[in-house]
C-alpha cells in the first residue's frame, strides 16, 4: 500500500510527472536491451559459428540474468532503497553494453550479456515500484504506464539503430579507424549492442536528479527527510503530516507475505491462474517476434535491411498501440480487451503460418506476411502485453501480494527464457509454418483460463477482487 495522496490539497503535479519519466527512463534500457539481440543474431551466429540452440542460448541468456535480477530487486530496492536500486541497475546495463562492443570472444559475450540481463530484472521491479510510491492514486495509472510505453519505445529505438547500422555497415563507406570499422562496419553486432551505453549514460546521470521515494524513508524511520521530499510535491505543510501519519498507518496494517498463505484454498488458484497466464503468455509468439523478427522476414525471403526495416515497423505499431491501449484499458475493461486482441492474435498467427506453408504455392507475396505479422502486433500491444501486469498486480490478496507478484514474475521470465532458447529449434525443426501454428495453438489455453477463472477487476475495489478469490474455494 502506498502514499495517499489528497489532491484537494494541491500538488505540484509537474515535479510528479518528472520523477515518473526519470523512473520509466529505465523501461527504455529495458526494451533496448531486449529488442537489440533481433539485429544481431545472423551475424553472430555466422561469426562464432554457432548452431540452432547455441543462437538460443546467446539470445535466452540474458534471461537468466532477468530471472536472477528479479529474484533480488525486491529485496535490493527494500534494504538499500529505490534509487540507489536503481542507479545499481543503470551501472548494470552500462557495464554489459561496453563489454558487449569490446569483447574478445563469445563466452564474454554471453557474460555481459546476463550482466545486462540482471539490469532488466531489477529494473523491471524497482521503476514501476518508484513511481507507484510517488504517483497521486487519481494518476497512478497513467503515470505506472509510462513504464510500459517506456518499453515499447526502447523497442522501436533499438531496431531503428539496428537498421541504420546495417545500412552503414553494407554501404561502400567504411568506418574511419580500426575500432570504428569494428564496430560499425565488419563487426557491426557490436555497434548495436554498444549503442545502448547513450542512454544508459542518460539514465546513470537523470536518477541523482531525482530524490529517493519518500514511502521508503518513512519505513526506515527518515521522517524528517520524508517530509522535505513530500513538500516539494505538496503545498501544504499540513498536507505532508496527513500523507506521513497515512503511511505510518498502512505501513503497520501490512502483514509480511508468508509461504503457507499462498496454500489457502482461493489464494492458492489466484497464484497458479496467474502464473499460468504470465507464462502461457511467452508461448504466443510474442517474444520470439521481437528476438527473431529479423530473421523470419529473411526466411520470408527479404534481404536483411528490408527485414530490419519491417521490424522497424513492428517497433512503431507497438509503441502506438500502446498509447491506445494505456486510454482504454480502463474504460473497455481487461477481459474484453483479451477477449478480442487474442481473437485477432490467433487469425494473424494462422495466416502467417499459411504464408510460410503455402504462400509460394497459392501466390502470396511478403507483403501480405507484413500486413498480418503488424496486425499482430497490434492486437498483442492492444491486450495481453498492456493487461498483464495491470491484471496481475490487482488479482492477488494484499498479504501475499508480494510473494504472488514474484512468483507470477518468475513464471514470466522463465517462460521468455524458454521461448528464446527455443525459436531457433522451432524454425528449423518444425519450420517457420509449424512455429507460428503452434504459437496460435497457446492463445486457446489462455483465453480459456481467461473465461473461465479470472475475474474482471477493472472498476472493482482489491477489497472486492480479494473477496472474490476467498469465495473461489
Amino acid at each position: 500500500m502506498t502514499v495517499t495522496l489528497n489532491t484537494r490539497r494541491g500538488v505540484n503535479m509537474g515535479y510528479v510527472v518528472f520523477l515518473s519519466i526519470v523512473a520509466a527512463l529505465g523501461g527504455i534500457l529495458f526494451g533496448y536491451d531486449t529488442a537489440v539481440i533481433s539485429g544481431t543474431t545472423t551475424i553472430v551466429g555466422q561469426q562464432f559459428q554457432l548452431n540452432d540452440l547455441q543462437v538460443g542460448w546467446y539470445v535466452g541468456c540474458a534471461l537468466i540474468g532477468s530471472i536472477a535480477g528479479v529474484l533480488v530487486a525486491g529485496m535490493m530496492s527494500d534494504g538499500l532503497g529505490r534509487k540507489i536500486t536503481m542507479l545499481i541497475s543503470a551501472i548494470m546495463f552500462s557495464i554489459s553494453a561496453i563489454g558487449c562492443a569490446v569483447c574478445a570472444d563469445f563466452s564474454q559475450l554471453v557474460v555481459y550479456r546476463i550482466i545486462g540481463g540482471f539490469g532488466i530484472g531489477v529494473v523491471s521491479i524497482v521503476s514501476p515500484i518508484y513511481i507507484s510510491e510517488i504517483a497521486i492514486p487519481e494518476k497512478r495509472g497513467t503515470l505506472v504506464s509510462l513504464y510500459q510505453l517506456a518499453v515499447t519505445i526502447g523497442f522501436l529505438l533499438a531496431y531503428l539503430i539496428n537498421y541504420f547500422i546495417l545500412k552503414n555497415a553494407t554501404s561502400d563507406d567504411a568506418t574511419a579507424g580500426a575500432w570504428g570499422d569494428k564496430l560499425f562496419h565488419s563487426e557491426y553486432w557490436r555497434g548495436m549492442l554498444g549503442c545502448e551505453t547513450i542512454p544508459d549514460l542518460l539514465f546513470l546521470i537523470v536518477i541523482f536528479f531525482i530524490p529517493e521515494s519518500p514511502r521508503w524513508l518513512i519505513v526506515k524511520g527518515r521522517e524528517d527527510k520524508a517530509s522535505n521530499i513530500l513538500l516539494r510535491i505538496f503545498k501544504s505543510p499540513d498536507a505532508v503530516s496527513e500523507q506521513i501519519a497515512l503511511t505510518k498507518t498502512s505501513i503497520q496494517g501490512e502483514t509480511k507475505s508468508e509461504w503457507k498463505a499462498l496454500l489457502e484454498p482461493g489464494i492458492l488458484k489466484a497464484v497458479i491462474f496467474g502464473s499460468a497466464i504470465a507464462i502461457l503468455g511467452q508461448f504466443m509468439g510474442v517474444n520470439a517476434v521481437l528476438y527473431y523478427g529479423p530473421q523470419i522476414f529473411q526466411d520470408a525471403g527479404l534481404s536483411g535491411g528490408d527485414a530490419l526495416f519491417s521490424q522497424v515497423l513492428v517497433g512503431i505499431v507497438n509503441m502506438l498501440t500502446t498509447v491506445i491501449a494505456l486510454l482504454i484499458i480502463d474504460k473497455v475493461g481487461r477481459k474484453q480487451l483479451v477477449y478480442w486482441g487474442v481473437s485477432g492474435m490467433i487469425f494473424c498467427l494462422l495466416m502467417t503460418g499459411l504464408y510460410f506453408w503455402k504462400g509460394s504455392a497459392i501466390g502470396l507475396g511478403s507483403t501480405f506476411l507484413l500486413v498480418f505479422f503488424l496486425l499482430y502486433v497490434f492486437c498483442t500491444a492492444i491486450s495481453i502485453s498492456a493487461v498483464v501486469f495491470v491484471l496481475l498486480s490487482e488479482m492477488y490478496p494484499n498479504k501475499v501480494r508480494g510473494l504472488a507478484m514474484s512468483i507470477a514474475g518468475l513464471a514470466l521470465w522463465v517462460g521468455t527464457y524458454l521461448i528464446g532458447q527455443l525459436t531457433p529449434w522451432m524454425l528449423s525443426t518444425l519450420t517457420p509454418a509449424g512455429t507460428f501454428f503452434l504459437f496460435a495453438a497457446m492463445c486457446i489455453p489462455y483465453m480459456l483460463i481467461m473465461w473461465k477463472e479470472i475475474p474482471e477487476t477493472t472498476g472493482k475495489t482489491l477489497e472486492e477482487i480479494e473477496q472474490y478469490w476467498k469465495n473461489k474455494k
